[in-house]
């Protein structure tokens, strides 16, 4: 079996750094290392400042074309701003890319988007947890609830994430909203009051070091459903990118795919 050569685009931070541990080098070979302009490891080999078991040099955006060359397949987990202005570059190459990097806002993300859709095989999703994505599949059968049920979403992250509510909160929300009815959704019922008929919650709580909880609660006037997906480390986010990573390198379509695809895959 062939290993899928692979770039990583935020090789430094929390996600890359988990996908480098996850790696195996059985079915996957490191060819591409990317992190800020102003990391202070630059230019040096990853095995050389502990970052993983391996030759590869780390290096800027400005070497991207250089790094990505001999890549099957670019993961990228960086920034917003930085997507947009990588994103663009990786197309041009025509190299396949899965996207892992959340808090687009609406004009960044149109931008990612037309800067993948038609020419190059993309992923994009806001988790790449499997056990998140079977949540997805499972939160879409709120379906078949009677109308006096009612769903809210809570979610909980480590200190020092920026984007908030979660991407993966906002994925879950549009799914109880297209099941459910909801066109709006509340941050705050202190500010908004007595709820309405077509309000979802996403409530949000950013503490410690929590790589990520999301809860779905669902009540109807005499009991209530609980759904909850805990990551234990980022590990699981990990594991699922490069899942997603060896799947698309085998797919030529350029379209923009779901992890929901990559799952239900006969080879997988």
């Amino acid at each position: 079996m062939s290993r899928t050569r692979v770039c990583i685009i935020g090789a430094t931070g929390r996600l890359g750094k988990a996908i480098l541990r996850e790696m195996n080098g059985d079915d996957f070979e490191l060819v591409g290392a990317i992190a800020s302009r102003d990391n202070r490891n630059l230019g040096m080999k990853l095995e050389s400042f502990g970052l993983a078991n391996s030759g590869v040099r780390l290096v800027s955006p400005d070497s991207l074309n250089e790094a990505v060359e001999n890549a099957d397949v670019v993961i990228s987990a960086s920034n917003p701003a930085a997507e947009v202005e990588n994103i663009p570059r990786v197309a041009e190459v025509e190299k396949r890319i899965v996207i892992g990097t959340t808090g687009f806002t609406a004009d960044q993300y149109r931008a990612i988007k037309g800067a993948v859709e038609g020419k190059i095989p993309t992923i994009i999703s806001s988790n790449f947890a499997i056990g998140m994505n079977f949540l997805y599949k499972v939160a879409e059968l709120t379906s078949s609830l009677p109308p006096q049920y009612q769903a809210s979403i809570v979610e909980s992250h480590h200190a020092g994430k920026v984007d908030s509510p979660s991407g993966t909160a906002y994925a879950l929300g549009e799914i109880l909203s297209k099941a459910m009815g909801y066109s709006t959704i509340i941050h705050d019922r202190h500010s908004a009051g007595k709820r309405k008929k077509d309000e979802l919650e996403i409530f949000s709580r950013r503490v410690g070091g929590v790589p990520g909880i999301h809860e779905i609660s669902i009540a109807g006037p005499y009991d209530m459903i609980r759904l909850e997906h805990i990551a234990f480390t980022r590990a699981a986010f990990a594991q699922g990118a490069l899942l997603a990573a060896k799947w698309l390198s085998k797919i030529s379509d350029p379209r923009i795919y779901t992890m929901g695809e990559v799952l239900s895959s006969p080879s997988n």
